[in-house]
């Protein structure tokens, strides 16, 4: 397949260079930083900043690709804004070049954030159990707001685009390797689920590309 890759440069995108290329795909990787993708026998896309690119600038990337992959996502709560505004580009560059399908990287808290498109989410996630209900996501949630409503707000763009997407929702990440032996939950956060490995994740959004039903799906996933 021909796969193009956003956010290539980071945790979950180097890990879904890597396997996608072990699986033999053609892959076009979009980063800010083509350095950091030095040997790898991929076609190089250099964006300096997503936030500000246009269409146009992305389409060239897109144009002709089976399915485009992202993992962008801000590193920090002062880089809030780079899923929802990148994301934004990239759904313009899809429609304008004909692509159709997307696989995009959010979080586990998600699912119950506000957001413009969803101002009254569920309270509770139907996978989480009691600790991260009351203890673990109101912390987290209120440490890393401006981050999950950029995801959140990815989110609606993503949902409202029309195309054939998936939204991946996993836990909090770890660098362990991967083990393929992660469990997903259609439409909610797997319950007992705490962590999982950036490289699971990975294995996740590429195995989605071979699974129809999880277009147009929220799939939650934990080890």
């Amino acid at each position: 397949m021909k796969l193009t890759v956003f956010g290539a440069g980071g945790g979950v995108g180097r890990h879904l260079l890597a396997q996608s290329l072990a699986q033999g795909h053609d892959v076009t990787a979009v980063v800010r930083d083509p350095a950091r993708l030095d040997g790898l026998p991929v076609r190089v896309v250099p964006v300096a900043d997503l936030t500000t690119a246009e269409a146009a600038d992305l389409r060239p990337a897109v144009e002709g690709a089976d399915a485009v992959l992202s993992a962008l996502g801000p590193p920090n709560n002062a880089a809030a804004g780079v899923a929802s505004r990148g994301t934004e580009v990239i759904l313009a560059a899809m429609e304008a070049a004909g692509a159709r399908r997307l696989v995009v990287v959010s979080a586990a808290p998600v699912g119950t954030t506000p957001s413009p498109g969803r101002p009254h989410p569920p309270r509770h996630d139907p996978g989480d159990g009691p600790f991260l209900r009351y203890v673990v996501y109101p912390l987290v949630k209120a440490a890393l707001r401006p981050q999950y409503l950029d995801l959140a707000v990815m989110e609606d763009a993503v949902r409202d685009s029309g195309l054939d997407w998936t939204v991946v929702r996993p836990v909090q990440l770890t660098d362990k390797p991967v083990t393929g032996a992660y469990r997903t939950a259609v439409g909610q956060n797997v319950p007992g689920g705490r962590y999982v490995s950036r490289a699971d994740v990975a294995h996740a959004v590429l195995a989605a590309l071979g699974r129809p039903e999880t277009v147009r799906q929220v799939i939650g996933m934990a080890d």
